[in-house]
């Protein structure tokens, strides 16, 4: 057993984790109502959302749904679904995933198991970021240990990096409570809005805060103010 401080010093014990494979965390996936994604190799249970991170999820899911439509694109929002990334042996479910449908056929892994491994199935993926709550791991019925996630760190870093690294065309990071390090939400610390725009291969970043004009590459013609996002929390 080790113990980790999570969450601004909370300690809590839990299993030293045990690595388990893609095939291994879909069939040991629980119908508990809780979510889970595999981080390296590890099972994550992800902390409950809060009402006001559920608002702007919701939010951001019916504007983009009215870009995309009006546009004519051949996208869809699933209500749950998987990245899975072939480098790492990680598996995320984003707040919203943007598919484009055409290219579910290409997909060996969606028809029984709703993931995608391929960029060209993903325009978009926007993880909202919320407060991190230390938990205790809860496993019904299997030895298979779980940690609980740090999110924010796994927003900005791990996830930038691999949706990156899979080539993944356009990554949102929506910070409405300005939980991010000072590197990414300023200091002092404020409401930002990261649009990751994938360059030949890179993630160029341009920030939004207050009441500037959010820019996507992918939806020219969204006009929303990083503020009106911000004010969908409550």
């Amino acid at each position: 057993m080790v113990k980790s401080n999570i969450c601004g010093g909370s300690t809590m014990t839990q299993t030293l984790p045990k690595l388990v494979t893609f095939e291994q965390f879909i069939e040991w996936y629980p119908s508990n109502g809780a979510r889970y994604e595999l981080h390296k190799g590890v099972i994550v249970e992800m902390p409950p959302p809060s009402g006001e991170h559920e608002n702007v999820v919701g939010f951001l899911a019916a504007q983009i749904t009215l870009q995309f439509l009006q546009m004519g694109l051949p996208f869809c929002i699933p209500k749950t679904a998987f990245v899975k990334i072939q480098s790492n042996n990680s598996t995320y479910s984003p707040d919203i995933l943007l598919l484009n449908h055409d290219n579910l056929v290409n997909e060996p892994l969606w028809s029984k198991q709703s993931t995608v491994i391929q960029a060209a199935s993903i325009p978009l993926a926007v993880e909202v970021v919320s407060q991190c709550v230390a938990r205790v791991p809860r496993v019904e019925a299997t030895d298979e240990p779980v940690r609980v996630s740090t999110n924010w760190r796994d927003d900005y870093y791990d996830k930038f990096r691999d949706y990156e690294e899979m080539g993944i065309p356009e990554y949102w990071i929506v910070d409405y409570a300005a939980i991010g390090g000072k590197r990414f939400t300023g200091n002092p610390k404020q409401k930002t809005i990261t649009i990751c725009e994938l360059v030949e291969g890179d993630y160029q970043m341009t920030v939004f805060r207050e009441n500037n004009f959010v820019v996507s590459p992918l939806f020219p013609q969204l006009n929303l103010t990083a503020q009106q996002i911000f004010d969908s929390a409550l």
